[in-house]
């Protein structure tokens, strides 16, 4: 029999790598650690523990079936930490900057974040991320505006002939 990998990709198993965090029978030692079992619960549709790895001052934006609801209608194809900073097992903040790989509605996907992590007591907890979107569209030409004259050079205001 094969032992199940860790959704992670931390090429251990996920009985030994997030399984006893997930459990609760481990804590995260590190922010990292936390990073990769808060992957593998969205991986395995573990709210619960998605909310119980939130920092107190983040759970009250938490929407639990909203969650639940993304995390089942999406495939979960890997993770990769690009890096860590802090984060161990004497500090008390940590940054994790992570690639979330994953399918939704046909369409692969990657989730590009730098994670905020704080200790709350002895545990890690998830504070907030900043998410690395597409880059904004920049136009090359200056905006043309509803009472302009149209550029195509018809003479006509640009909302009565190509807008």
């Amino acid at each position: 029999m094969t032992e199940d990998p860790c959704p992670c990709s931390s090429d251990s198993s996920y009985a030994e790598c997030c399984g006893p965090f997930l459990s609760g029978s481990r804590l995260p030692q590190t922010a990292e650690q936390l990073m990769r079992a808060r992957y593998s619960a969205y991986a395995r549709g573990d709210v619960t523990y998605l909310e119980q790895s939130l920092h107190p001052k983040s759970r009250d934006t938490f929407d639990a079936q909203a969650t639940r609801d993304w995390a089942a209608k999406s495939e979960w194809n890997g993770l990769e930490v690009l890096r860590s900073e802090q984060g161990g097992a004497d500090d008390n903040d940590g940054i994790v900057e992570f690639i979330a790989r994953y399918r939704n509605e046909g369409q692969d996907l990657e989730h590009r974040e730098v994670a905020e992590f704080k200790r709350d007591g002895n545990e890690w907890k998830f504070v907030d991320g900043r998410v690395f979107g597409l880059d904004p569209i920049v136009r090359e030409d200056a905006k043309v505006g509803r009472n302009d004259p149209c550029p195509c050079g018809s003479g006509k205001k640009f909302k009565k002939c190509c807008a």
